[in-house]
């Protein structure tokens, strides 16, 4: 219902401004005069344009639809959008010239008119598409008009779907709990996302949830029956069912396709960032270090003052940490505890709030005055652009882990470790310390999975507030 709420409420607004991007045209090209000057005996009144205008609006709801325009695809990138809306615009444009030229050879004809017609058409939409991404992505991440979905599977490919959800918002899901499909594991550790029962509980999870728009069912290959059996189920019970297919239990976004002689051929692209991109992503976290040199040392200085009177102890702290493809490096901070922190932490062992091999706690006893400072600011991890000079380190990846903690690892688990660590991340910015381990991993593997300066570049910029309101850093 509300997606055929925000379709409705697009299309109409398509049409006004459709109609006063055409106003604009006429403005530009007979008023304004933009470009070339319109001689008197060519100047044209706009109601000579209305039939023209009439043509434009049946001519662009013909395109938009067969264009698809106003069908919402959740996730698709706004160039892709914006490129359907200029396609559909230039079509329809292209048509009315011809009807124009042929069917009223006696009314107004400017080329130019036409061209400032497409423009403005293109532009004004393109700014409403924009404006509609900007405000449902606020309410998604205040929680508001999303989609409740349940999730039916516990192997890779419902992993692949729940990091999925997890690490774009942006797509309007909140997902309220998974089934498990009884082959994998029962429990895969997530916080936010609980594990309400077996696939074979489908009917009373949904007459005991309240609101439930749809279902997505990611159970392995073999259990095809069975999907077929909860996808009846759903319709019984008037909820959206949606079957991700299993391609043998490969993490969904590694398949790739392929055409040889007119054979389909399905391959899985490697659990990594090619060497062509590690390139790139070392040409950005040099040149960004070059412009955050200066800035960072002056700040570094500040700090390293303020730890020296603080407390007893070096200024920098170096740790060793497990980086890409297992190898060992040293990663350096500003020390925000007390120097024999590593002796206490087997006393605090009871106070760990954190899962897995994680270990953390909120009101750590070890920190300073200034250690809780910078932690909360992640200022203590400043020094590690020296690690990112070196190469051991980049701006954005997985946080690099204790070798203690990988010993502890999954095997799934160590698909994060298949590129070099960062200073921040993709779960740094989704909820940080709040996040399970599990949690973190899959945002982790998500990454490596959908690498791309621009998601960098976003990580990056989402990283600032962050570190300026310590959002769950801790």
């Amino acid at each position: 219902m509300r997606n055929r709420r925000i379709r409705f409420v697009t299309i109409f607004t398509d049409l006004i401004l459709i109609n006063l991007g055409f106003l604009a045209a006429y403005i530009a090209r007979y008023n304004w005069q933009w470009f070339l000057p319109v001689p008197q005996q060519f100047f044209e009144p706009y109601g000579r344009y209305l039939g023209q205008q009439i043509v434009l609006n049946v001519l662009l709801v013909l395109t938009f639809s067969q264009s698809r325009v106003w069908v919402r695809r959740r996730g698709e990138f706004w160039v892709d959008e914006i490129s359907r809306v200029a396609y559909a615009t230039a079509t329809a444009v292209v048509l009315m010239m011809a009807v124009t030229f042929f069917l009223q050879p006696n009314g107004p004809f400017s080329r130019l008119m036409l061209f400032w017609t497409f423009l403005f058409v293109v532009l004004f939409v393109s700014m409403a598409r924009l404006a509609r991404r900007w405000l449902l992505a606020y309410m998604y991440r205040h929680g508001r008009w999303v989609d409740r979905v349940l999730v039916i599977g516990s192997g890779e490919t419902g992993r692949s779907l729940i990091r999925t959800l997890l690490a774009r918002p942006d797509l309007g899901y909140q997902a309220i709990g998974y089934l498990v499909d009884g082959s994998s594991e029962n429990n895969i550790g997530l916080g936010l996302i609980p594990h309400l029962g077996s696939y074979q509980e489908l009917e009373s999870v949904l007459k005991e949830l309240p609101i439930l728009h749809t279902v997505f069912i990611a159970l392995p290959g073999e259990m095809h029956q069975t999907t077929v059996r909860l996808l009846a189920i759903c319709e019984k019970y008037g909820v959206r069912a949606q079957a991700v297919p299993d391609l043998l239990q490969i993490s969904l976004h590694r398949v790739e396709f392929t055409n040889m002689g007119g054979i389909p051929i399905l391959g899985v692209r490697e659990m990594s960032i090619n060497r062509f991109e590690r390139l790139l992503k070392r040409v950005m976290d040099l040149a960004i270090l070059v412009v955050l040199a200066i800035p960072s040392l002056l700040v570094g200085l500040v700090v390293a003052a303020a730890i020296k009177l603080d407390s007893p102890g070096p200024v920098i702290y170096s740790g060793v940490r497990v980086g890409r493809s297992d190898k060992l490096f040293k990663m350096y901070k500003f020390r925000s505890m007390v120097i024999d922190a590593e002796r206490q932490k087997e006393a605090l062992q009871a106070l760990n709030e954190a899962d897995g091999p994680l270990f953390k706690i909120k009101d750590d006893p070890r920190l300073t005055r200034v250690g809780r400072f910078i932690r909360r600011t992640s200022l203590d991890e400043l020094p590690q652009l020296f690690n990112v000079l070196q190469g051991t380190m980049s701006l954005v990846g997985p946080r690099p882990p204790l070798p203690e903690e990988v010993e502890q690892y999954k095997p799934w688990h160590r698909q994060r470790l298949a590129v070099i660590g960062g200073l921040t991340g993709l779960w740094q910015v989704s909820g940080r310390a709040d996040l399970t381990f599990d949690e973190l991993c899959l945002l982790d593997i998500y990454y490596i999975e959908n690498w791309s300066l621009s998601l960098d570049i976003r990580i990056l910029l989402q990283t600032v507030p962050h570190m300026l309101f310590g959002r769950g850093a801790y």
